[in-house]
């Protein structure tokens, strides 16, 4: 996970690929709506590396991610 970081003076603390200021859910949102990674690569100009880092990330928060269903009253 060292292509994405988080720092409270870039884009106010939302996770980026290292290097820029492109966040993981424009390149998540990027992939949902149809682009191909060279597109992506090319439009924000990052790498392949950075889209697969992106969806790691993004991987390991729903994993963690805990659900706690509750009963209709």
């Amino acid at each position: 996970m060292q292509r994405i970081i988080i720092d409270k003076n870039i884009r106010h603390g939302k996770p980026v690929t290292r290097g820029t200021r492109v966040p993981v859910d424009i390149i998540l949102g990027s992939l949902a709506g149809g682009m191909s990674y060279q597109e992506i690569c090319e439009d924000y100009e990052i790498t392949e590396d950075d889209i697969k880092a992106a969806i790691e990330y993004a991987t390991r928060l729903v994993a963690d991610e805990e659900v706690h269903l509750l009963e209709a009253i």
